[in-house]
């Protein structure tokens, strides 16, 4: 068994050096005068997610901690880009995959999942998705990789190329090296844990703002310090947001956390294509739209200085839906509100 999981080591290894870091570029905000916006395209990795990083985590985590054999099956429950990531290191390591995800995750990425070998296990929403995980895995003697659970843990924080010592190694060269401010949404809590964590070990002075979609449980239980808190629902800005306080999510991390309305996130998604000529999900918008909020709040103050974000996906993933003026009216409302806004705060 120690020979298969050193040659699933290796494989691992040997596909992230394969792999070039992923891209920052500057954001023209228009009239947000001595603020500078950067955005890390995250959508460039091979399986064209912020998952991607998180998914090879895992792996790691897992094949050291003794949990993966051959021949044993992964299971993950996940709204799409976890278990495109996973099903693409599942598949290189030659082991089953099955993802747990709620019946209205877009099409596109259950396509992905497909592609890269993966299978899909259906519920109704996102609250039943870690249970229906639990029995899928007991059943089939399989392995429920939980990233909710592990997220926070799975990543080196103090370095090892995350994405947080990333960012700074990128900005160096900049006119404001070290941001002001690093804004970030929330699916497992992962991210912003590895981000807060790295910038407190090397004494950065950054900021980390965390935002939050509507129907989810993080910003009340981080304004409350209430763990127990539920919601009967699922988010509808897919890959963020969760109906319960998940453990990798670290409230003592955060600085701060906005809540973002959903029809401004894809308000801000729309802007941000316009903008950059980059298609990006509403995990995205979400991100603009809080990240352009501090920098008008900064403006404002004469406060100079540069803000870092995130591009988790690609939108192409979501032209069904979310890039689909019909579906959007539906499900998410009027977005027009939001847009004048944006027209109106940096044009």
């Amino acid at each position: 068994m120690r020979n298969w999981v050193n040659q699933a080591i290796r494989k691992i290894e040997a596909d992230f050096q394969r792999s070039a870091d992923t891209h920052l570029f500057r954001l023209d905000a228009g009239g947000l005068s001595g603020v500078d916006i950067y955005v890390k395209d995250e959508s460039t990795h091979p399986t064209g997610s912020l998952k991607h990083r998180l998914a090879r985590s895992l792996f790691l985590y897992a094949l050291c901690n003794g949990k993966l054999a051959e021949g044993r099956p992964v299971i993950e429950a996940s709204s799409g880009s976890t278990a495109v990531s996973e099903a693409y290191f599942a598949r290189m390591l030659g082991l089953k995959f099955i993802a747990v995800m709620p019946k209205s995750t877009a099409l596109s990425k259950i396509d992905l999942i497909r592609f890269y070998g993966g299978d899909c296990h259906f519920v109704g929403s996102a609250p039943e998705m870690h249970d229906a995980a639990v029995a899928l895995a007991a059943r089939t003697g399989g392995y429920f990789m939980d990233q909710f659970m592990y997220a926070e843990r799975a990543t080196d924080w103090r370095g090892n190329n995350n994405i947080a010592e990333s960012i700074f190694s990128q900005m160096a060269r900049e006119p404001h090296p070290v941001p002001a401010a690093v804004v970030m949404s929330a699916g497992t809590g992962g991210t912003s844990a590895t981000l807060g964590r790295y910038m407190r070990y090397m004494s950065h002075p950054t900021e980390l703002i965390v935002v939050d979609p509507e129907d989810s449980v993080f910003y009340d239980s981080y304004k409350t310090r209430d763990l127990t808190l539920t919601r009967a629902c699922s988010s509808r800005i897919e890959g963020i947001g969760r109906p319960k306080v998940e453990p990798s999510f670290q409230h003592d991390v955060i600085d701060s956390m906005i809540q973002v309305p959903d029809a401004a996130s894809v308000a801000a998604m729309l802007w941000f294509e316009a903008r950059t000529g980059r298609k990006a999900g509403p995990s995205t918008g979400t991100n603009i739209w809080g990240t352009l909020q501090v920098a008008r709040e900064m403006a404002a103050k004469g406060r100079q200085g540069s803000i870092v974000t995130l591009m988790c996906d690609s939108g192409l993933r979501y032209l069904d839906t979310y890039y689909n003026p019909d579906w959007v009216a539906e499900r998410i409302g009027d977005i027009a509100p939001y847009q004048k806004t944006l027209a109106a705060v940096v044009g």
